[in-house]
């Protein structure tokens, strides 16, 4: 039985059913899995504010949702759809660079390292591609039956694939057959391999010597980086409704402290070295497996308490919170005093990282266009909602209709980019006032 509201706000009994019906009658459309879930790579030179309302400054459509977040690297934007293309754009003007088509919906990040990306697609195999040319260098095939079938889904609600990360010129990343992978980023060969108990499509973090990822089993792995031999692994304590207490959330790690959302409506604080508890907290309506770390403070996005909060990593007090009024699935961007995120109802807010304080917000072309036929003017459901949603399917749909974001916001100099259901890419601009 699936917890009253996690995917909207009646019970639901048939998410398998569910689950499976949708992937039979809307294939292309089927949403399902990595919170996105990914470590940020920390600012060393932060991007000037964005305190004011943003305009587009350019945009693209795709012809299918995109639920990965973007990456940009110099110029140059790179994206993936569930279209199955990965794309590299202009920063400046939108213009498409080039395309790569793979086998399967793509879910996941790209990992810029030097002159190549990285890319886990949703086809079973983990591609290396020239980032000038777009050209493929190497591919390497993780799960043969994914290359036909596509990646494994826990659920509905496993929105995102795991990202890779790398250290040392290997290649780390997680999958749907419960393995974690490290590959010789030159060539793609195998070096080890380490499996779990179910399925990992958050994106793993690596923290001096150690791998740590988490898994659908419901553990925390800490794996030796050059070796994959265990070295701790933590429980989680579980929930009445997520009895595994899945680690769906990305880790992210600061001062020692391995931080980590589950299922089970806990956000735990893990000591690197030991895989001890130091804190956890537990949300009193859901999931918060949204985390980053900027200025020595831990940001975290809640589904269904539907705030963004700023907590002490020490000691997980809150120092302050904000209401946001739906899900929050992946974490935050970051300018020099300010953060940006968006939720699934297809808003993107610019907030004060110091105060909370929402500055601006962005609406999506499909909020805009759909909002009337799902929500009130506040924002609160519509009285026939639950007469037009009736089931997981349904609710998936109106999603992409409204225009959710699932991916989290990149920021660069003045353009902050933000990928939606509606199927685009925005590229927003803050509009200078001229004195």
């Amino acid at each position: 039985m699936i917890k009253r509201s996690v995917f909207f706000a009646k019970p639901i009994l048939l998410v398998l059913f569910s689950w499976l019906l949708l992937a039979i009658l809307f294939p292309v459309y089927c949403i399902a899995s990595y919170p996105q879930g990914k470590q940020l790579p920390i600012n060393q030179d932060p991007s000037p504010d964005i305190k004011n309302m943003p305009a587009v400054k350019w945009k693209f459509h795709s012809s299918q949702p995109i639920m990965a977040s973007p990456v940009i690297d110099e110029n140059t934007v790179y994206v993936g759809g569930l279209d199955s293309i990965l794309y590299a754009f202009d920063i400046s003007t939108g213009n498409t660079r080039w395309k790569f088509r793979t086998g399967g919906e793509i879910r996941s990040n790209v990992l810029v390292d030097g002159a190549r990306l990285f890319l886990v697609g949703g086809d079973g195999t983990i591609y290396s591609i020239d980032k000038v040319s777009g050209k493929q260098v190497w591919k390497w095939v993780f799960n043969k039956t994914a290359v036909f079938l596509g990646e494994r889904k826990y659920d509905i609600a496993d929105y995102f694939n795991a990202s890779p990360v790398i250290q040392n010129h290997t290649i780390y990343f997680g999958s749907g057959d419960g393995k974690i992978n490290a590959l010789n980023a030159d060539n793609g060969d195998l070096l080890w391999s380490f499996k779990t108990d179910d399925i990992i499509h958050a994106t793993p973090v690596i923290y001096k010597d150690k791998l740590i990822a988490g898994s659908f089993d419901g553990n925390v792995y800490a794996l030796n980086s050059k070796t994959g031999t265990l070295v701790w692994k933590f429980k989680s304590v579980g929930h009445e409704y997520f009895p595994k207490g899945e680690m769906q959330g990305a880790p992210v790690v600061f001062n020692g402290l391995v931080y980590i959302g589950s299922r089970d409506y806990n956000l735990y604080a893990i000591n690197a070295d030991g895989g001890y508890c130091h804190w956890n907290q537990k949300f009193p309506k859901g999931w918060v497996l949204a985390t980053s770390i900027k200025d020595s403070i831990l940001f975290v996005g809640t589904s269904e308490d539907k705030i963004i909060a700023a907590l002490n990593p020490a000691t997980g007090k809150e120092l302050w919170r904000t209401d946001v009024k739906f899900n929050i699935f992946s974490p935050c961007a970051f300018s020099e005093t300010m953060l940006y995120t968006g939720n699934l109802m297809g808003k993107v807010f610019g907030i004060d990282s110091k105060t909370g304080a929402i500055r601006w917000t962005f609406v999506t072309d499909g909020y805009k266009q759909n909002h009337d036929k799902y929500f009130k003017a506040d924002d609160s459901f519509s009285d026939d909602f639950f007469r037009v949603i009736r089931n997981n399917v349904d609710y998936i749909n109106a999603q992409l209709k409204w225009g959710a974001i699932f991916s989290s916001p990149a920021i660069a100099k003045n353009s902050l980019i933000i990928t939606s259901t509606d199927g685009t890419v925005y590229c927003l601009e803050e509009v200078r006032v001229k004195n």
